[in-house]
C-alpha cells in the first residue's frame, strides 16, 4: 500500500475457521478485496487469518497490519471463526476505528450454501462492543451487491477523523462583532475534536506587507486581471492592496501549516483597513486552495474541515437571508470558492454604507443535491447539525444598502429534501452554513460517532 494525503488507508484482513476449505476462504477473501480496489481507498492487505493453535497466521497478519498507518481496520468475516482468533489480531490495533465485515453464502444448484458467515459476526460483534473497540458492523446479503456505501462512508468518516487529530486553523483576530456561535472552546476542540486553533494578529499581516517581493505582488495583480471577469472597471490600486493583504497572510500560513483560516472581517479589515477581505480570500484559495471563511467563524472553519476530508471539496460557507414556506435564501454578501462557481469569476467594485472601495465576488453558485452541516457547542456538548436539500438558482434579489444598481450576491434556493422548512428553522445553529455537493449524510453520521458529536438533523 503506498500512502496517499487524499484517500482512506484501511487495513484489511479476513477471518474463516481452519476446518473451512482454504480455497473457499482463498475466494471469499479476493471477491472482497476486488470490491475494495473499486473504491476511493487505500488497501494494505494482511491476508487470511484462520484459528490455527499456535496463532501463525494471526501473528503474520499483525506484523502486515503494523507495515504502515491505517486509519481504519476492516475486519472481514469469511465464515464461522472462534472469536479469540479474531481478538488475537485485533486488539493489537484497539485504538483504531474496526469495520466488522459480515461476507455471505451464494447459491449452487437451487441451493443456498454458507460458511456461517453471520455466525461468526454475530459472536464477535458483542465481543467488540465489550472490549470497547470503537466499530461499525455491516453485513452482505446474498443476491445483493456489497454494501460500497456503508463502507466508503465509515472509510472517509475514519480518515477524517485522524486528519482532524493533525489540523490547524488560523483566526486573525477573535469575536468579530462579539458574536457568540463563532466561539470555540480550546481544550474541548483539540482534546474532542483534535484540531488546534492558533490565533493570528491583525498587526502581523500589517507590518508584512512592505517586506513582500514586488515581483510577487506584480504577477498576483496579474493574475486577478487575467482570470477574473469584471462588470465594472476596478482601479489598480484596490487589486493591489488586496494581493498584498493575500500575500501577507499567505507567508503566515504557510509558516504555520493551516488548512483553514477565518479572519476579523467588519471589526477588523473593514472597520480597521477600510478593506472588505472578499478578495483576500479569493486570491488565498488559489494561491494555497485553504478553507476560508469571515468573522472569526472557527466553529465554521472547523465544519469546513471535517465536509472537505469527508468530501475532497473546498467546501463554502454561506449565510441564511429568508425562509420561504418550502425553501431557503442562502448566500454570501461577499465571495464564493472557485470550486463552488458555475462559470466565470466574476466580480464587482461596489459601495456599501462606508465602504467605498469593495470588491465583491458576483458570480453564479452551482446548483444540485447538497448537504448543509454546521458544528455548534453547546453546554458542554458537541452538535452537528445536518440537513440535505436541492440547491437551485434563486430568485432576483439584493441586500438592502448596496448603490444601486444593487448587485445578485452568490446564492441559492435550498429546498430541504430530509426535512420540513419548520423543522429545519427549530433546530438551526448558526446564520453560517456549510455545503457540500451530494449527500453525505451517512459519513457524517459515522464522523460524528467517532468524535462522540451528537448528530441533530
Amino acid at each position: 500500500m503506498t500512502n496517499s494525503k487524499n484517500a482512506p488507508r484501511v487495513g484489511f484482513v479476513t477471518f474463516g475457521e481452519i476446518n473451512t476449505p482454504f480455497e473457499r476462504l482463498q475466494k471469499k477473501h479476493d471477491e472482497a478485496l476486488c470490491v475494495l480496489k473499486q473504491m476511493r481507498a487505500e488497501i494494505l492487505d494482511a491476508g487470511i487469518v484462520i484459528d490455527d493453535s499456535a496463532y501463525e497466521t494471526a501473528d503474520a497478519a499483525i506484523a502486515k497490519l503494523k507495515t504502515d498507518e491505517i486509519d481504519c481496520l476492516l475486519v472481514c468475516v469469511a465464515g464461522w471463526v472462534p472469536t479469540h482468533a479474531v481478538i488475537r489480531v485485533t486488539d493489537c490495533f484497539r485504538h483504531i476505528p474496526m469495520l466488522l465485515w459480515g461476507l455471505c453464502g451464494w447459491r449452487e444448484n437451487g441451493r443456498l450454501i454458507t460458511t456461517a458467515d453471520q455466525a461468526g459476526t454475530t459472536a464477535i460483534r458483542p465481543a467488540f462492543e465489550a472490549l470497547h473497540y470503537t466499530f461499525k458492523y455491516v453485513y452482505s446479503v446474498i443476491d445483493k451487491p456489497a454494501p460500497v456505501e456503508k463502507l466508503q462512508a465509515y472509510f472517509d468518516a475514519c480518515y477524517a477523523a485522524r486528519k482532524l487529530r493533525s489540523a490547524r486553523v488560523g483566526t486573525m483576530g477573535y469575536r468579530d462583532m462579539l458574536l457568540y456561535g463563532t466561539q470555540y472552546e480550546g481544550n474541548s476542540m483539540r482534546g474532542q475534536i483534535g484540531v488546534e486553533v492558533e490565533p493570528y494578529e491583525m498587526l502581523e499581516m500589517v507590518r508584512t506587507l512592505d517586506t513582500l517581493d514586488k515581483e510577487q505582488v506584480a504577477q498576483g495583480i496579474q493574475f486577478v486581471k487575467d482570470n477574473w471577469v469584471f462588470k465594472k472597471p476596478c482601479d489598480d490600486a484596490v487589486i493591489e492592496q488586496g494581493v498584498k493583504y493575500a500575500l501577507s497572510i499567505l507567508k503566515k500560513i504557510n509558516e504555520r501549516g493551516w488548512e483553514a483560516i477565518t479572519l476579523i472581517d467588519v471589526d477588523g479589515m473593514k472597520k480597521l483597513e477600510g478593506f472588505p477581505p472578499a478578495m483576500v480570500f479569493m486570491l488565498l484559495e488559489h494561491y494555497c486552495g485553504i478553507l476560508t471563511v469571515p468573522e472569526n467563524d472557527v466553529m465554521g472553519a472547523v465544519t469546513q474541515l471535517m465536509m472537505k476530508y469527508i468530501t475532497g471539496q473546498t467546501v463554502p460557507y454561506l449565510e441564511y437571508y429568508e425562509f420561504f414556506e418550502n425553501s431557503m435564501l442562502i448566500g454570501v454578501p461577499d465571495f464564493v470558492p472557485k470550486s463552488a462557481t458555475d462559470g466565470e469569476v466574476t466580480v464587482l467594485p461596489a459601495a456599501f454604507g462606508l465602504l467605498n472601495a469593495s470588491l465583491l465576488n458576483v458570480s453564479k453558485v452551482k446548483t444540485g443535491l447538497v448537504t448543509c452541516a454546521r458544528l455548534v457547542y453547546l453546554d458542554g456538548t458537541y452538535k452537528m447539525h445536518v440537513y440535505t436539500a436541492e440547491a437551485k438558482n434563486p430568485p432576483a434579489w439584493n441586500e438592502y444598502g448596496w448603490d444601486d444598481p444593487a448587485p445578485q450576491l452568490p446564492s441559492l434556493e435550498v429546498f430541504p429534501t430530509s426535512c420540513t422548512v419548520e423543522e429545519f428553522a427549530q433546530k438551526v445553529s448558526s446564520q453560517h452554513v456549510i455545503v457540500a455537493y451530494g449527500d453525505h449524510t451517512a459519513a457524517l453520521k459515522d464522523l460524528c460517532q467517532l468524535l462522540n458529536v451528537e448528530m441533530v438533523m
